[in-house]
C-alpha cells in the first residue's frame, strides 16, 4: 500500500489546531483529530445512536438504518472524499461520526416535537445539542465535562446556528456572525451526510415496500443507473439489483463532488485553511448533479417521508415526546434525583437534554412507565 501523501496546503493540520477548551498534553502517537474520533466512538451518546430512528423506528426491522449505521456510512463516504481531495481524513471522520450525537429519538419527528416543546425556552436544534453533548453532557473525564474536542471538530458539528445563539458561543459562533465558512473537512462531512441519507433512504424505502422501483424511475438519477444496471445484468432482480443501482448512484455523486470541488478550489486560488474560511462554500456538486439530488430528495419527501404509514409513526413519536416533556416540566419529581438536580439548575433545558438523550425504546418504555396503567403496580 502506498504511503499517504502530504496533505494539501488548505487542509486542516493537527499540529495547527486552534486547540481545546481545556488544555491537555499532546495525543502522540495519535494526532489530535484522531484522538477526537476515538473519544466520539467511545462516548455514551454514540452508542445510543444504535437505537435511534433514521426513518424507521428501530424495532420495525433489523435491516433498516439507525442513526448509528447512518453515521458510519457518512464517515465512510466522507473519508473517501477527503482522501481524493487530499485533506484531513481523521477530522472529516470525527465530524461525520459526531454530527448526530444530539439527535432525539424518533428522527426528525422527535426533533420537531421537542423544538415545539422548547419554543418558550430557547428552542431545540440537534446540531446545537450535538455540540452540547460533546462540550458538557458526556461525563467521562476527571478534569472536565464533555469530550474536550478540538475547535475544528466542534465547528464541523455546528453546521447551522442562529445569530442569537452564535453570539453566545464565543469564538465558535463568530464565523456565523462574520459569514465565514468552516474547514473543507467540515464542508465535506456535511455533503457526505446528504449523499448517505438520500441513498440509504432509497434502499430502506424499497426494503419496506413503501416506495417502488417503478416509482423511483421518476428520479433521473435513479433511472439512469437503473437502466445502466439492467443493460449490463438483464436478469438481475431483488436486493442485488437495488444494491447495484445505489452503489453506482453514490459513486456518481462522489466523483462529481470531488471534480466540482477541485475546480472551485482552483478558481478561488485557496492556499490555506484561512483562505477556505474566507471564501464562499467550496465543496459542492455541479449544477446538473445538484438538480438530480434535489429531484431525488423531492421524490423521497413526497412518497416516503410523507407516506401515511411513516406519518402514523411520526404522529405517535410526537405524542410521546410532548407527553414526556409536559409531564416532567410540570412534575419534575417524577424524574430520578440526578435529573431533578439538573432541572433545578437548568430548568426546561435539562428536560430537553434528558429526552434528547433517550433511545427510541427507552422513550417508549418511559412513556409506558408513566402513562400505562398496567405498569402501576411495578417499579421497573
Amino acid at each position: 500500500m502506498s504511503a499517504r501523501p502530504e496533505l494539501a496546503s488548505f487542509a486542516a493540520i493537527d499540529a495547527l489546531t486552534r486547540g481545546r477548551l481545556h488544555a491537555e498534553p499532546p495525543a502522540a502517537p495519535r494526532g489530535e483529530f484522531q484522538r477526537d474520533r476515538d473519544r466520539i466512538v467511545h462516548s455514551t451518546a454514540f452508542r445510543r445512536l444504535e437505537y435511534k430512528t433514521q426513518v424507521f423506528v428501530n424495532h420495525e426491522g433489523d435491516h433498516f438504518r439507525t442513526r448509528l449505521t447512518h453515521s458510519l456510512e457518512v464517515a465512510q463516504i466522507g473519508r473517501t472524499i477527503a482522501r481524493l481531495l487530499n485533506i484531513n481524513e481523521e477530522l472529516t471522520e470525527a465530524v461525520s461520526l459526531a454530527h448526530d450525537l444530539g439527535h432525539t429519538p424518533f428522527g426528525h419527528a422527535g426533533q420537531d416535537a421537542l423544538n415545539a416543546c422548547m419554543k418558550d425556552h430557547g428552542g431545540f436544534e440537534h446540531n446545537l445539542q450535538s455540540l452540547r453533548v460533546v462540550d458538557r453532557l458526556e461525563q467521562r473525564y476527571a478534569e472536565f465535562d464533555g469530550l474536550n474536542l478540538c475547535f475544528e471538530t466542534r465547528e464541523g458539528i455546528l453546521k447551522h446556528c442562529s445569530l442569537a445563539n452564535a453570539r453566545e458561543l464565543g469564538e465558535l459562533g463568530q464565523r456565523f456572525l462574520d459569514r465565514k465558512q468552516p474547514s473543507l473537512e467540515a464542508q465535506v462531512a456535511n455533503l457526505a451526510d446528504e449523499i448517505a441519507y438520500n441513498n440509504h433512504d432509497v434502499d430502506d424505502g424499497l426494503r419496506s415496500g413503501l416506495i417502488s422501483t417503478d416509482g423511483l424511475m421518476q428520479s433521473r438519477l435513479f433511472a439512469r443507473h437503473h437502466d445502466e444496471v439492467m443493460a449490463k445484468y438483464p436478469q438481475l432482480s431483488g436486493r442485488r439489483k437495488v444494491h447495484e443501482i445505489i452503489r453506482r448512484m453514490i459513486n456518481t455523486l462522489i466523483l462529481d463532488l470531488v471534480a466540482t470541488t477541485r475546480s472551485s478550489l482552483e478558481k478561488a486560488g485557496v492556499k490555506s485553511i484561512e483562505d477556505v474560511r474566507n471564501a464562499p462554500p467550496l465543496v459542492g456538486f455541479s449544477d446538473e448533479v445538484r438538480d438530480l439530488q434535489h429531484e431525488l430528495k423531492h421524490y423521497l419527501r413526497v412518497n416516503l417521508y410523507q407516506h401515511y404509514q411513516v406519518m402514523r409513526m411520526t404522529s405517535k413519536a410526537a405524542r410521546i415526546i410532548q407527553s414526556l416533556f409536559g409531564t416532567f416540566l410540570n412534575e419534575p419529581r417524577l424524574l430520578s434525583p440526578g435529573h431533578q438536580e439538573n432541572v433545578q439548575r437548568d430548568g426546561a433545558r435539562a428536560i430537553a437534554d434528558y429526552i434528547a438523550g433517550m433511545t427510541d425504546r427507552y422513550a417508549m418504555r418511559e412513556y409506558r412507565r408513566i402513562f400505562g396503567v398496567e405498569e402501576i403496580a411495578g417499579l421497573f
